[in-house]
C-alpha cells in the first residue's frame, strides 16, 4: 500500500474535493484523482462517491478516514518537532476562539508574540460553541473553565478576572425607568445572544450572597460571532438593555452613551484557559505559544 495513496485520499476527504485538496498543496487535482482510485483499486472498495460538484465519503472511505487522521496528525506533530533545531520556530498557529476572546484577549497576546516570532503565522477560527479542536483542524482553543473537557490541557490567558455588566442608554431609561432588581429586567426590552446552536444564555446576577438567573424577554437577537457590535449600537441607540463583558461596553460606559445599571448585582468569574490536546510533541508554534504565555502569566506579578 503506497503512502503517496493514503495521503492523497486523506487530502482530498479533509478540504472536501480533488480541486480544494489540489490548491492547499503543490499538487495536481487529476494526479490526486488517480492516487485515490489507485488506492481504491488495492483495496477493492469505493472510498469516494464523486459527482461533478462534490465529493463525498463512503462508509469504507469513513472508516478509513477515522483510522487515518490520528496517524497522519501524529507524524506531522513529530516532524514538526524538528522546528525546535531551529533558530526561530516557524509555520502556522491554528487557533479557534470565541468572539469574545478575538475582541478581549488576542489583541493584547499576538501582538507581542508575531513580534518576537516573525516565521510564525496565526490563523483565528472564530466559534462560540466548544469544539474539538482537532476535528476543526485547529492546534488549540480558548474557552472559559465550564466548557472544557477533562482530557484537556488548559492554561490561563488573558486577563484572569472578568465581569459581565449591564446598561442601557440615558435615554431609554428616563422612558422605561432605571431597574433596582434583576427581575425588573423581565418587562424591559432585553438585546440579548444566541449561539450557532440555537441556545441563549441567560443573564447571570450575584449579590450579598444571592444569585439570580434570569432569561429575559428579547427586543434584538444576534449571533455573538457576527453582531455584537450590532448589539452595542442597538443600545447607544435606545433599543433596550445589553449584558455583555465589560471589555465591550468601556468604551460607551465612559463616553456616557450607556449608562449602567445593577451595578451592585454585577458578577465576576474567571478569565478563559488556552486548552489543548495533551499530547506528548506539540507542533513548534503552538508550543512557542504555550511558553509566551507562561513568561506573561510569571510577569503578571512584577506589574502588579
Amino acid at each position: 500500500m503506497k503512502f503517496n495513496d493514503m495521503a492523497a485520499f486523506v487530502a482530498v476527504a479533509q478540504a472536501g474535493g480533488f480541486r480544494e485538496a489540489a490548491r492547499s498543496g503543490d499538487v495536481s487535482a487529476a494526479s490526486l484523482s488517480v492516487a485515490v482510485q489507485r488506492l481504491e483499486a488495492r483495496l477493492d472498495l469505493r472510498l469516494l462517491n464523486r459527482t461533478t460538484r462534490s465529493v463525498a465519503l463512503t462508509e469504507a472511505g469513513q472508516h478509513l478516514l477515522a483510522s487515518l487522521e490520528p496517524l497522519f496528525s501524529e507524524m506531522e506533530a513529530s516532524l514538526d518537532v524538528l522546528n525546535g533545531f531551529r533558530n526561530k520556530p516557524s509555520g502556522m498557529l491554528r487557533l479557534n476562539v470565541p468572539t469574545s476572546a478575538a475582541r478581549i484577549v488576542l489583541p493584547g497576546v499576538i501582538a507581542g508574540f508575531l513580534g518576537r516570532y516573525p516565521d510564525i503565522r496565526i490563523k483565528v477560527v472564530v466559534e462560540d460553541g466548544f469544539v474539538d479542536v482537532l476535528s476543526a483542524g485547529c492546534d488549540a482553543g480558548i474557552r472559559y473553565d465550564e466548557r472544557l473537557e477533562q482530557d484537556m490541557i488548559a492554561i490561563p490567558i488573558g486577563p484572569r478576572v472578568q465581569r459581565f455588566v449591564t446598561a442601557a442608554s440615558p435615554g431609554y431609561l428616563d422612558l422605561h425607568g432605571r431597574p433596582a432588581h434583576p427581575r425588573e429586567l423581565l418587562t424591559h426590552a432585553c438585546l440579548r445572544c444566541q449561539f450557532s446552536g440555537g441556545s441563549k444564555p441567560t443573564w447571570k446576577f450575584e449579590c450579598d450572597g444571592e444569585q439570580i438567573e434570569i432569561d429575559p424577554p428579547e427586543r434584538l437577537l444576534v449571533t455573538p460571532s457576527g453582531a455584537l457590535d450590532l448589539t452595542v449600537s442597538a443600545a447607544v441607540a435606545g433599543l433596550g438593555v445589553v449584558h455583555l463583558f465589560e471589555d465591550l461596553l468601556r468604551p460607551q460606559l465612559d463616553s456616557g452613551e450607556l449608562e449602567p445599571i445593577l451595578e451592585p448585582w454585577w458578577q465576576t468569574f474567571s478569565g478563559p484557559f488556552l486548552y489543548y490536546p495533551g499530547r506528548r510533541h506539540l507542533p513548534a508554534p503552538l508550543r512557542a505559544f504555550v511558553d509566551y504565555l507562561h513568561e506573561l502569566s510569571a510577569a503578571l506579578p512584577s506589574r502588579a
